[in-house]
């Protein structure tokens, strides 16, 4: 056990001998670039239903062309649960 530490994993553990201590820290960044890249490669996929998000942006053009003319946007009903 190397002094100043209370316990050290059996994987850093050296006999004091410099090569033994850089085969360890080599070992702790290999294994850090692997956790590293592991957690990199995460993908979070989100799926939007199409007809869902084209009413969406057909809405939001109309209110845009609408503010440019002047009017104010027409007020809709929210239809099957949606919130305005």
């Amino acid at each position: 056990m190397t002094a100043g530490f209370a316990a050290a994993p059996s994987f850093l553990a050296t006999s004091g001998r410099s090569g033994d201590r850089m085969t360890a820290f080599l070992r702790l960044v290999m294994l850090g670039a692997v956790v590293s890249t592991a957690a990199a490669c995460v993908t979070i996929n989100i799926y939007f239903p199409a007809a869902a998000a084209e009413k969406a942006a057909d809405r939001i053009i109309e209110d845009v062309w609408q503010l440019r003319e002047g009017a104010a946007p027409a007020e809709r009903p929210a239809t099957n649960g949606e919130a305005k």
